[in-house]
């Protein structure tokens, strides 16, 4: 057996006992009979299921005034509260005074950034019109180096050609006189009519001749061969070169504008910041005065919260807000509602629509109706971040009559009915005890009592609806033995399920595994010790209440019933969650 599990038996081992020595031995009178003990006769009637919340008084419809001005803001004058305001009326006026030096900066700032951006714009015209140029030159280029090589093909190469041609029949025609004077002159030569002399110079014009036509056929071969091909390469190169130099500079001009389009850009979106950001100074610089939006009653906003709070700065000259702050309250009308915080352990039973019932601390004696609009999702924060333990639900309450008197931040109490009954039973709840797990009430019988168990329905917290079980007439006990109710709840009962069923799986195992000698922890023995003492403490506490005198024991009776049922529960509480001390 575990350590928690003896300090749980322990300690309700020890509320039970508290409780039975309280309610049950003490309630006996000196001749001990049991009809002497205090009874319920049960009677059919009407059954209100309800509970009450405190909350605060806030108009239906109001405009809140918020301060607009980012960060932290002295307030330099403010309008009494109370006071009956027109639309358009000065409500608040923000100290203004680091507004106005930073809005000068800006001011500079925005001239500086406009100055750049007409610089950046100029440029811009610069260097597209640059670029426009380049390109154009660049494509003047490329136009005659394709010009070029157009002329060298179709011209000047044909030119060249033609007087290759011509110079070849002219040195060809020119050889062929000369052979024919040679020819002439060696005849004559042979004759004796011209001397060797004349011979031999016909001889050499004949060869020089020869030489002539010769070079004028090389010159041709050398033309098609080598010279036309080279200049058409050198020409296409021209070309190429050309258009290369022309892709540059059009990729190189681009990239020239795109930069100078970009640089305008960022001065231009600069500008438009800094213009932007003197546009909102200028803006706070406004919101420094508010104004009333409407006509209606100023409330602050710190009045209405302290109610709930009661750790706000009241708002006066000098006070410091903080940005987006619930300054002022305009109610719109005589209509209100009530807010509210319920419990989470009333949730479940609250739905909207509900009927409310609402008293108002300042106004005893008046009663206002209405009913549930509006229940928050999930549990207040703030009031959570207080206190961890507490988990409450905000929520809102419309109330029928438009009273002129309710103003906002008034306190008041809600009761919130859930459920009306007609002509059906009920008692005490201090009647109804759990044995097992069913409730269990003691009706009177003859001169004793009998356990009878009923079905429950809702309850008030001190009435509860018996559903069945109970018949108008029936005398129930108010002070059930709580030595028959149950200690054990359905989780103790799967824990001993569960217990049971390892037992069986454990005695399915070998004998040789089962056999052995199991020695208890240290730990669970200094538990069986404590719970042994515990219950020793119990049976003394048992001996001297039953050694009280009458009077003693009157006045302990007197005391317990003058318990709530929250005391008694708080009494379980404390004697049975407590571990013992170590």
């Amino acid at each position: 057996m575990s350590k928690n599990k003896l300090y749980s038996i322990a300690g309700i081992a020890a509320v039970v006992l508290v409780v039975i020595l309280v309610s049950g031995l003490f309630l006996k009178r000196k001749n001990g009979s049991d009809t002497d003990k205090p009874v319920y006769k049960v009677k059919r009637g009407d059954l209100t299921i309800s509970y009450t919340e405190s909350g605060t008084i806030k108009a239906k419809d109001q405009t809140i005034i918020r301060n607009e001005v980012e960060g932290r803001s002295s307030i330099v004058s403010v309008i009494a509260e109370g006071t009956r305001v027109k639309q358009g009326d000065l409500l608040v006026e923000l100290n203004a005074n680091t507004l106005n030096d930073q809005k000068i900066d800006q001011e500079i700032r925005v001239q500086n950034t406009e100055a750049t951006f007409i610089s950046a714009k100029e440029n811009l015209a610069v260097v597209e019109n640059q670029a426009k140029s380049d390109i154009d030159l660049a494509k003047l280029t490329l136009e005659f180096a394709k010009q070029d090589l157009e002329k060298y093909i179709s011209g000047d190469y044909l030119y060249s050609l033609d007087e290759a041609d011509a110079k070849i029949a002219l040195a060809q025609e020119e050889l062929s006189r000369a052979e024919q004077t040679l020819k002439d002159s060696t005849q004559l030569a042979a004759e004796k009519y011209i001397s060797g002399v004349e011979l031999q110079t016909d001889t050499i014009a004949r060869k020089k001749c020869a030489i002539d036509a010769n070079l004028a056929l090389k010159s041709k071969e050398l033309l098609e061969k080598y010279t036309y091909k080279r200049e058409v390469a050198k020409l296409k190169s021209d070309v190429s070169q050309a258009e290369m130099a022309m892709e540059r500079t059009e990729r190189k001009s681009n990239a020239s504008v795109i930069q100078a389009q970009a640089e305008l850009k960022a001065k231009e979106s600069e500008y438009n910041r800094q213009q932007d950001k003197l546009k909102k100074m200028n803006d706070q610089l406004g919101k420094t005065k508010i104004y009333a939006p409407t006509d209606g009653l100023v409330i602050y906003a710190t009045s209405a919260k302290s109610n709930r709070w009661g750790n706000t700065q009241p708002l006066d000259v000098g006070s410091e807000v903080g940005e987006k702050e619930e300054l002022i309250y305009l109610p719109a009308g005589d209509a209100s509602k009530a807010e509210v915080a319920i419990h989470e352990a009333y949730l479940k039973k609250t739905e909207k629509g509900m009927p409310a019932i609402i008293i108002v601390d300042t106004m005893p004696g008046k009663t206002y109706f209405g009913n549930i609009t509006t229940i928050a999702p999930l549990p207040d924060g703030q009031r959570m971040w207080l206190n961890p333990d507490l988990k409450v639900y905000n929520a809102e309450i419309s109330i029928d009559d438009n009273d002129p008197m309710l103003r906002t931040g008034m306190s008041c109490q809600a009761e919130i009915v859930i459920e009306q009954m007609k002509n059906v039973i009920f008692i005490p709840l201090q009647a109804v005890v759990r044995v097992g797990s069913e409730p269990t009430v003691y009706v009177k019988k003859r001169n004793d009592f009998e356990a009878r168990k009923v079905k429950t329905g809702l309850d008030n917290n001190k009435m509860i609806h018996i559903v069945s079980g109970l018949n108008d007439g029936d005398v129930v006990l108010l002070s059930p033995p709580l030595k028959s109710a149950a200690v054990e709840t359905e989780n103790r009962k799967l824990l001993e399920q569960r217990t049971q069923n390892s037992a069986g799986a454990a005695a399915a195992k070998p004998v040789e595994q089962t056999e052995k000698t199991i020695t208890p922890p240290p730990a669970a023995t200094e538990a069986n010790q404590s719970a042994n003492t515990e219950t020793s403490n119990a049976e003394d506490m048992k001996k001297k209440f039953e050694n009280m005198s009458d009077e003693e024991k009157e006045k302990m009776k007197k005391q317990f019933e003058n318990m709530t049922p929250e005391q008694k529960e708080q009494l379980r509480k404390q004697f049975g969650r407590e571990k013992p001390k170590e």
